[in-house]
């Protein structure tokens, strides 16, 4: 029994906008639809944890009904990410076996790339989709100074989706709030605890928008590749 997890209970206060970037929209689509559309054309995912705001309910569930979603339960977030996620947690199915955290928006997340991160996870109790880091990274101390260079090569940059063992997952959410540990991940839960983490590799294309230079960029591509694709199939008719 899979269940996933979409966090979108974000203010946006790096976007500097009082609408939160998950209902913005990219053409003629809202950031969490488009990930939601994803999302829901997997049938292997049996329910869908929708962490929102509060205040935001009332909308989301009149979107979530003139688009007839199915299967979705409304979670109400924290004041962090990871609490948000707890949320969801709590509001999964009993009979669940995987779970898969994703962040509404990131809304160019491949179906193909979903499906292989269920399918990957083995033995593992959790799974990151990650980029290779392509600059190099500098450790520092607290006064800047150079440290280290790790090894670009070993350097993995985490992303969404992330699959997990629910009872290892819910097990380590425990663990760590007891202990006051804050993470800016969750599968950083899973490594503190001891758990074993996989990587496969994701797709640059699959960023998360944080700022307006995000969104300005990612609309602006999008309407590449719709007039792209438009170009594409009339070239086919006429030849």
């Amino acid at each position: 029994y899979i269940s996933a997890i979409i966090t979108a209970a974000g203010s946006s206060q790096r976007m500097n906008k009082k609408i939160p970037k998950q209902f913005l929209k990219i053409r003629d689509k809202m950031i969490l639809e488009m990930t939601l559309d994803v999302f829901q054309s997997i049938d292997e995912i049996k329910e869908f944890i929708l962490v929102i705001r509060e205040e935001d309910e009332e909308f989301v569930r009149n979107f979530i009904k003139d688009k007839n979603y199915r299967d979705i339960v409304i979670a109400t977030g924290g004041d962090t990410r990871e609490k948000s996620t707890y949320n969801g947690l709590n509001k999964v199915n009993e009979n669940c076996d995987l779970i898969i955290s994703h962040d509404a928006a990131r809304p160019f997340i491949r179906r193909e790339k979903i499906l292989e991160a269920i399918e990957s996870i083995g033995d593992y109790d959790g799974l990151v989709v990650s980029v290779g880091a392509k600059d190099t990274i500098k450790y520092v101390d607290d006064d800047m100074r150079v440290v280290n260079t790790p090894n670009r090569s070993h350097l993995y940059m985490a992303q969404t989706p992330q699959v997990f063992k629910y009872k290892s997952i819910k097990d380590a959410y425990k663990l760590v709030f007891d202990e006051k540990i804050n993470v800016t991940d969750d599968s950083s839960l899973l490594e503190i605890v001891g758990k074993k983490v996989k990587i496969i590799k994701g797709d640059y294309s699959n960023i998360k928008i944080t700022t307006i230079n995000n969104h300005t960029m990612t609309s602006n591509c999008s309407s590449e590749r719709k007039s792209h694709t438009s170009l594409t199939k009339s070239k086919a008719r006429n030849d």
